[in-house]
């Protein structure tokens, strides 16, 4: 079974267990040496849609799961990766037991753009959900956003 490093919404092992049912949590690292940032603002359903990009010295907060082939093919429906919104990587995630090697989605488009209020307070929430550190937690619910208005 793949590792697949959950950095935005699917943080929440909720949300996670109605979309991948049979994949569960194996626990939580940092992806270092990245950094969460938003881009595609034109897809986005009411803004910018999170993404991670390579950047010494930051890190990302994950949650991992163990996803089986057929659980795969269901949250690449919701993450769009069959419509080319999101593709898959490999990357290493530091774990309180030593690195792993995990699969995530990163957005096929350019950086830039702000997520909704919305958007955010869901990924905020999610890594809460999750266990994420306060301060990791915090920095997610004070960054720049927009309103649905805007």
């Amino acid at each position: 079974m793949a590792l697949y490093a959950a950095y935005a919404s699917n943080m929440d092992p909720e949300q996670m267990s109605s979309r991948a049912p049979h994949s569960p949590l194996r626990g939580t690292g940092w992806l270092s040496g990245w950094r969460l940032t938003f881009g595609g603002q034109d897809v986005g359903w009411d803004g910018a849609l999170a993404t991670v990009v390579e950047e010494s010295g930051e890190q990302v907060f994950v949650v991992l799961y163990d996803v089986p082939d057929f659980d795969e093919k269901q949250l690449d429906g919701w993450e769009g990766a069959a419509l080319g919104v999101y593709r898959k990587i490999r990357v290493r995630v530091q774990t309180l037991d030593g690195d792993a090697l995990c699969w995530l989605y990163v957005l096929d488009d350019y950086e830039g753009g702000l997520p909704s209020a919305r958007y955010l307070g869901i990924l905020a929430d999610a890594a809460e959900a999750a266990g994420a550190p306060d301060d990791y937690v915090k920095d997610l619910r004070s960054r720049p956003c927009k309103s649905l208005g805007d």
